[in-house]
């Protein structure tokens, strides 16, 4: 399968709301062998059909040596009140990170590639990266989780990679 071109912040399709997957043909299972493919080259953890061009709710990790998990039309149906902070960066803004404050726990619910729901709970740094991807379907980029300062700071970095061509 093709490794596809990944989207680049400020792209206005990375602040849309993703379309739920209705159709649980071959052509999602392609969709998501491409995402692993295009995230692992890009050198991800996750990645969401959006980062891609794709309006469709469906997320892929591969978190370490962890197998590649697929996640269709994931929702947050609970999170703890306890929180963590982590840095986070995004495939679409390739060499800046900064420090998220995110729930450390959550309970979710999702479809695998066959449609069939599935539910469980996720903490840490598994945590960490579902809500950040599930918050890409939702059309909110890790960005607007920073302070006004800090995100100024971030996209300055950002700017000054891709005028010396870095990998932006």
């Amino acid at each position: 399968m093709p490794i596809r071109p990944i989207l680049r912040h400020p792209d206005p399709l990375l602040r849309r709301k993703a379309e739920p997957v209705s159709d649980f043909g071959p052509g999602l299972a392609a969709l998501a062998t491409d995402l692993t493919e295009t995230m692992i080259e890009a050198g991800g953890v996750g990645i969401t059909a959006p980062h891609v061009g794709v309006s469709s709710r469906l997320v892929v990790l591969k978190l370490g040596d962890g197998p590649v998990e697929v996640f269709v039309n994931p929702e947050i149906t609970e999170t703890s009140d306890e929180t963590v902070t982590r840095d986070e960066g995004s495939v679409s803004m390739p060499g800046v990170i900064d420090a998220v404050t995110r729930p450390a726990r959550i309970r979710l619910s999702w479809q695998d590639l066959d449609g069939t729901r599935h539910e469980a709970e996720a903490e840490g740094w598994r945590a960490t990266c579902l809500l950040h991807e599930i918050d890409q379907l939702d059309g909110i980029f890790w960005l607007q989780r920073l302070s006004r300062l800090r995100r100024d700071k971030v996209v300055r970095r950002f700017e000054k990679i891709r005028r010396l061509g870095g990998e932006a």
